[in-house]
């Protein structure tokens, strides 16, 4: 078999090595505060196909949104619940991935934010329009000392490469959705985010898993070996 026939070929998720040591940087486990996880019992389920899986690191990533205006010491009691619960062995973080709306204004405003790892602020958007002042919003959280971590950016239909090249200039750092590489939320996703991950833009790597269910779809699906190392290279923040 010549490199070409290995690099084409195809093996899922489960059966890969990708999962081995991975770092979820975007996951709605945190139980009964969002549209993710609802019981305790599933987050402790999850984690334990996630730990089967050779996964390490989790940084529970709730909403924070005009819709589900989550406190930050309501979301941190919550994950000491969690966390006095789990007995395994993958790591848990806290931080949050916040909608780029007035809510996040208020809270950037009063410095009231949950931080991901080494000060990056998990922020999305509408995946059909950006908000209003888009790139403002994201010079504005770095003139207060974070870096802007850009939750999956292959999903925002409003986005053409040349502004994701602007905002790899602002130094914008980039979250894929490894769900987005197996095509889970439909062929254009998928091609975009193949696009930008051989274009290098990507700085870490999250599965975005709302449902148990999800992630067990996630590790049935195929992916490419070429993608695997492409994605297993990523350094992370």
């Amino acid at each position: 078999m010549g490199l070409l026939d290995i690099f084409s070929s195809k093996i899922t998720i489960n059966r890969s090595e990708i999962l081995n040591g991975f770092c979820d940087n975007h996951i709605h486990l945190l139980p009964g505060v969002d549209d993710g996880i609802q019981s305790l019992d599933d987050s402790l389920q999850l984690l334990q196909i996630m730990e089967a899986a050779g996964v390490k690191t989790v940084w529970c990533t709730p909403h924070i949104m005009e819709d589900i205006p989550n406190k930050t010491d309501f979301l941190k009691m919550h994950f000491e619940t969690l966390k006095s619960k789990y007995e395994g062995n993958i790591e848990l973080h806290l931080a949050a991935e916040y909608m780029l709306d007035n809510l996040f204004q208020e809270r950037l405003d009063k410095d009231d934010l949950l931080v991901h790892e080494n000060n990056h602020l998990l922020v999305e958007s509408s995946a059909i329009s950006a908000p209003y002042n888009f790139k403002g919003t994201l010079k504005e959280i770095m003139s207060k000392g974070h870096y802007v971590l850009l939750a999956h950016p292959e999903r925002y239909f409003f986005l053409e490469m040349n502004d994701y090249e602007e905002l790899k200039s602002m130094n914008i750092r980039f979250q894929l959705n490894l769900t987005s590489l197996v095509g889970l939320y439909g062929p254009e996703v998928k091609i975009k985010a193949e696009k930008l991950l051989n274009s290098g833009f990507y700085d870490a790597v999250g599965t975005d898993t709302h449902k148990i269910k999800r992630w067990q779809q996630m590790e049935e699906q195929k992916i490419s070996i070429k993608i695997i190392k492409q994605v297993r290279e990523i350094s992370g923040l």
